[in-house]
């Protein structure tokens, strides 16, 4: 099977820091399904991570207390990114550094990815498909490509140039004959983190 054939969820999350060990925690997730090269559908919420946003955060992602105040809990929340990623292979620049907030967060509350869900990591990509490259992150990269960057460090914001970057690199891909799924998911593909379940949750695994 062409991998240009299958559905992504390209996804993105803000946070309170930089390490979930740490104590921090998602205050804004963001998500596009991809068909065909085309955008079918998308996911956003601003998430109330229980505990103030340091400032360094906020002058990175312009995130505040004050937004967050009503937002729903991760707990509330994420079951429905399961939903939305469904069968669909996920995504990302830095997937690794997502996945592992992402996968924390439903842990607590005694829920996990799929085990059969493929993570596709886009930095990953471009440091095989453009090894010449003297950066490879998101904008600098997205600019290289030819891509129009407006504004980074907002999930959705970041979603969107991913998808952009995304599917030039797919391309890139099918031309150097990676297109098939089994050699495109062994090529680019990461592990999900694993971490043990909150057993004290009622709520079914997905």
């Amino acid at each position: 099977m062409n991998i240009q054939h299958s559905e992504f969820v390209i996804f993105d999350v803000e946070t309170t820091g930089l390490s979930h060990l740490d104590g921090d925690r998602i205050i804004e997730i963001a998500a596009l399904k991809i068909k065909n090269g085309q955008v079918v559908d998308q996911f956003y919420s601003l998430i109330n991570p229980q505990r103030s946003i340091p400032s360094q955060a906020t002058q990175v992602n312009n995130i505040t207390d004050e937004m967050v105040a009503t937002s729903p809990l991760a707990a509330q929340i994420l079951p429905s990114m399961i939903h939305f990623i469904s069968g669909a292979c996920v995504a990302g620049h830095n997937v690794r550094f997502d996945l592992n907030f992402l996968c924390y967060e439903l842990a607590l509350t005694g829920r996990r990815l799929n085990d059969q869900t493929p993570a596709i990591d886009t930095l990953k990509m471009a440091r095989e498909l453009l090894p010449y490259l003297s950066n490879h992150k998101l904008a600098y990269l997205a600019r290289s490509l030819g891509v129009v960057v407006n504004q980074t460090h907002r999930a959705m914001a970041d979603v969107e140039l991913t998808v952009a970057v995304f599917l030039r690199l797919l391309e890139m891909a099918r031309e150097k004959d990676l297109h098939q799924v089994a050699v495109f998911l062994s090529q680019f593909g990461v592990e999900k983190p694993s971490f043990k379940l909150n057993q004290s949750s009622q709520e079914s695994l997905f």
